[in-house]
C-alpha cells in the first residue's frame, strides 16, 4: 500500500482509484479528535463572521462573560470556570485589558495573584455580543432537537472532564 496520496485520493480514503480504502486514513479522516477539531473550527467561523464588526473572539466572550459573571476573580479561578490553559487565558486577558475592556490589580492578600473586573466599555462589547453568540448556537445546532441539543452538550462535557493519563 503506498502512503503517497492527492486530495482527492484524501476524500475518498483510497490511495488508488479503485483500491481498496486506506484504513489508517479512513481512521485519521473519521477520528473524534479531528471531527472535534473540525467542528471547533467550524463554530469559530461562525462566531466570528457574526461577531465581525465587534473585534470579539469566542474565547475573548467566554473570558468577558467569566470575569463579569464573577466577582473580581483571579486567573486562576477564570481558568477553572473556562477551561481555558493558563498561558492562552494570559494572553486573552492581556488583550482585553489592552482594548480597556477589563482592568487587572494585584489582589490584596496575595501581591503575586491578580483580580480582574469588566470595565464600563467591556459590559458594554458583551452586552452587544452577548445576543450574537446565542444566535450563533442556535444556528450551529439548528439540525438538532432540543433533547439532541442537550444530549450533544452533555457528552461534549463528559469528554472534556474525562481524566488524561500520564505521561509515561
Amino acid at each position: 500500500m503506498t502512503m503517497s496520496t492527492t486530495n482527492s485520493d484524501v476524500v475518498l480514503g483510497q490511495t488508488d482509484v479503485g483500491a481498496a480504502p486506506n484504513p489508517v486514513l479512513s481512521f485519521a479522516a473519521h477520528s473524534a479528535t479531528h471531527l472535534l477539531h473540525r467542528a471547533g473550527q467550524h463554530a469559530e467561523e461562525m462566531f466570528a463572521r457574526a461577531t465581525g464588526d465587534l473585534g470579539i473572539t469566542a474565547r475573548q466572550f467566554v473570558v468577558l462573560a467569566a470575569i463579569d459573571g464573577l466577582e473580581r476573580p483571579s486567573q486562576t479561578a477564570l481558568c477553572e470556570t473556562s477551561g481555558i490553559d493558563r498561558s492562552t487565558l494570559a494572553d486573552i486577558v492581556r488583550r482585553l485589558e489592552m482594548r480597556g475592556l477589563i482592568h487587572r490589580e494585584r489582589t490584596k492578600t496575595d501581591a503575586r495573584m491578580y483580580a480582574v473586573s469588566v470595565t464600563d466599555e467591556g459590559r458594554a462589547l458583551l452586552m452587544r455580543a452577548a445576543p450574537v453568540a446565542i444566535a450563533v448556537e442556535r444556528e450551529l445546532l439548528a439540525q438538532f432537537s432540543t433533547a439532541e441539543q442537550d444530549n450533544f452538550k452533555s457528552l461534549l462535557r463528559r469528554v472534556m472532564t474525562q481524566e488524561l493519563p500520564s505521561a509515561a
